[in-house]
C-alpha cells in the first residue's frame, strides 16, 4: 500500500444512538482497538442537528432508550431533544468512549483493499485503515431540498429544519413552511404565535393521532430509581403493546379503521371549518405514511394568522411562494420540512467495495442487504440501521439493539477464523433474505394503503420498514450464519496476480443457505 496510515480493528461512522450503541457493545465484547468517526464538533446524531422549535420524539422515553443504560430520570413520557441529546453525552461519558471518538471527522471516502484485506477510509482530517467498517450514519442525517425554480433569487432566509438557524428571529415575520410530516408539525403550533403570518404547504395531508404527553413525577422517578426493575417493567410494557399493534401494520390492514375513527375525531375537535377539515383529511390508509402525534398542531391551524394550502410550492418569484395549484403568498422565510435522503443514502456514495465500485452504484435498483446488515461484495462492513430495518410503530433502540447482537457475533466469527480473514455476503443469501422480506412486505398498510411515502424508493419499493415484530428480527439477527458468507483470505504473497483467494467457511449446501438465509 506504500504510505503507512494509523490501523484499527473496527471504524465506526456517526456517534448517534447506532455509533454509541455499536461503541458500547464493542467494548463489552473486549474490543477496544476502534475510533468512531463524527463529522460533527459533537455527538449526538440526529438529536444533535434536529434542534428545530418543538423537536421532541414520538416514541415512550422509557422505551427510546439503551436497555444496558435506563434512564430512570427521564422528565416527560415523550422527550424533547435536548433531553435525549443529554442523554446521548451521558452514554458517552457513563461508557467512557470519549477517547474513541474523534469529532470533526467527516468520512469522504471508503475503499476496500483485497490485498491488505481492510478498509482505507479517508477523513477530513487524514487518512487510516481499519480491519471493519460499523455504518451507523442512519437515514435520517442529510436533509433533502427540493428543487424549486426561483429559490436562489428569493430575498428572505431560506434553511432546513434540520439545520435550524437560531440566529434568524422569526417574531413578526410571513413565514412558509413547506411540508407537513413530523418536524413540520411540531414546528408549526411552537411558532404560530409568534410569527405574523404562517402559510403551511401541504401535498399530502398526515393523518394525526394526540399525544398523550405528560410529566413523570418525582415519585416515578424516585421508584424507577430505587427499583430499577419498575423501569424495566414500563419498558416491558411499552414494548409489548406496540408488538400487538404489528399485525395491524403488517397482515390485516383493515382492522386500522378503529384508529382512523380515533384520528377523525382529533381533528373534529379542533377543526371546525368544513372547508379546512376537508384539505387536512386525507385519502389513504391510516399508517401507510408515518403517524404523527400531537395534540397542538390542529389547534394551531385553525389559528386565523394560519394559511393552509393544499399543495406542493412549485415556484418562488422575488419574494412570492407559489404553489401548484397556482395559490400565491408572500414571505420573509422558508422553512423546509422535506425530509431526508433515506432511500438514497449519500454516505453510499463513499463506500467502494471489492469490485470497486460504489455502494450507491450497487444499490442502483434499490438498497438491499443481509438481515439489514451487510452487502454483497463489501467485504467486512456493517450497516446500522441499514435496509428495511425502520419502524412504523415502535422504537428503532429496539432495532440498534438487534443489529448489535449480530455485529457482536460478526467479529466473534472473524476470531473464529483466525489470521487475515473477511466475510463477505453472499448474493444468494442477500437475494433469498429480501426476496422473503418483499413478499412479506406485500399485504402490508405500507404497500397497500394508497399513499406515497418516504419509505418507498424511486421504484416504488419498500426497502425502508421492517415487516414484521421486533421480536422476530431480534430472533433473525441473533447471530451469524457462516453459510450466508464467504471467508475471504489475503493472497499468497508470492501470487504473480492479485486474486483473492476465496473459501466457504462450510459447504452447507445450496438449500441449507435458502432456508437459513430466509429464516
Amino acid at each position: 500500500m506504500g504510505q503507512q496510515h494509523e490501523h484499527v480493528r473496527v471504524a465506526v461512522i456517526g456517534s448517534g444512538f447506532g455509533g454509541l450503541g455499536a461503541a458500547v457493545r464493542l467494548r463489552r465484547e473486549g474490543i477496544t482497538d476502534f475510533v468512531v468517526l463524527e463529522r460533527a464538533d459533537s455527538v449526538g446524531g440526529t438529536w444533535r442537528d434536529n434542534s428545530y422549535p418543538g423537536c421532541a420524539c414520538d416514541v415512550p422515553s422509557h422505551l427510546y432508550s439503551f436497555s444496558f443504560a435506563p434512564n430512570p430520570d427521564w422528565p416527560r413520557t415523550f422527550s424533547g431533544q435536548e433531553h435525549i441529546r443529554a442523554y446521548l453525552e451521558h452514554v458517552a461519558d457513563t461508557f467512557r468512549l470519549r477517547s474513541h471518538i474523534r469529532l470533526d471527522h467527516e468520512v469522504l471516502m471508503m475503499r476496500w483493499d483485497n490485498d491488505e484485506l481492510r478498509w482505507e477510509i479517508e477523513t477530513s482530517q487524514g487518512t487510516l485503515t481499519a480491519d471493519v467498517v460499523v455504518s451507523a450514519t442512519g437515514p435520517l442525517s442529510d436533509p433533502k431540498m427540493p428543487e424549486i425554480d426561483g429559490l436562489a433569487g428569493f430575498p428572505g432566509k431560506v434553511f432546513h429544519s434540520s439545520r435550524w438557524d437560531h440566529d434568524y428571529d422569526l417574531r413578526g415575520k410571513r413565514v412558509a413552511m413547506i411540508g407537513t410530516g413530523a418536524s413540520a408539525i411540531q414546528i408549526v403550533p411552537s411558532i404560530q404565535p409568534e410569527v405574523e403570518k404562517l402559510t403551511l404547504f401541504q401535498r399530502t395531508p398526515p393523518w394525526v393521532m394526540p399525544r398523550m404527553d405528560r410529566a413523570i413525577s418525582g415519585s416515578e422517578r424516585w421508584l424507577h430509581r430505587q427499583l430499577p426493575f419498575t423501569g424495566a417493567a414500563r419498558r416491558g410494557l411499552l414494548w409489548g403493546i406496540r408488538e400487538l399493534q404489528v399485525s395491524a401494520f403488517t397482515k390485516r390492514p383493515k382492522q386500522l379503521g378503529f384508529i382512523e375513527s380515533l384520528a377523525r375525531a382529533n381533528m373534529a375537535k379542533a377543526i371546525k371549518d368544513p372547508a379546512l377539515r376537508a384539505k387536512l383529511t386525507p385519502s389513504y390508509r391510516i399508517g401507510c405514511k408515518r403517524i404523527l402525534l400531537s395534540s397542538e398542531y390542529y389547534p394551531a391551524l385553525a389559528e386565523p394568522n394560519v394559511d393552509v394550502v393544499a399543495s406542493g410550492l412549485v415556484e418562488v418569484r422575488g419574494s412570492t411562494v407559489v404553489a401548484a395549484d397556482g395559490t400565491e403568498a408572500e414571505a420573509d422565510a422558508i422553512i423546509f420540512g422535506t425530509g431526508f435522503h433515506v432511500t438514497d443514502l449519500p454516505i453510499a456514495d463513499r463506500v467502494v467495495g471489492a469490485d470497486g465500485i460504489t455502494l450507491a452504484e450497487a444499490w442502483k435498483d434499490g438498497m438491499e442487504s443481509l438481515r439489514g446488515a451487510t452487502a454483497a461484495g463489501f467485504p467486512n462492513w456493517m450497516t446500522i440501521i441499514g435496509p428495511n430495518t425502520g419502524l412504523g410503530n415502535s422504537s428503532m433502540i429496539l432495532m440498534i439493539e438487534s443489529q448489535l447482537n449480530y455485529m457482536a457475533d460478526y467479529m466473534r466469527q472473524l476470531n473464529v477464523l483466525g489470521g487475515r480473514a473477511a466475510l463477505d455476503a453472499r448474493p444468494s443469501a442477500v437475494g433469498a433474505w429480501n426476496r422473503r422480506v418483499q413478499e412479506r412486505m406485500k399485504r402490508t398498510v405500507w404497500n397497500t394503503g394508497g399513499c406515497t411515502s418516504w419509505y418507498l424508493d424511486a421504484n416504488g419499493r419498500n426497502t425502508t420498514i421492517w415487516p414484521g415484530t421486533t421480536r422476530e428480527f431480534r430472533s433473525a439477527t441473533r447471530g451469524v450464519n457462516l453459510a450466508e458468507y464467504e471467508v475471504v483470505r489475503a493472497p499468497a504473497k508470492d501470487a504473480s496476480a492479485k486474486t483473492t483467494a476465496r473459501s466457504v467457511a462450510e459447504t452447507a449446501g445450496a438449500a441449507t443457505e435458502t432456508a437459513e438465509a430466509v429464516r
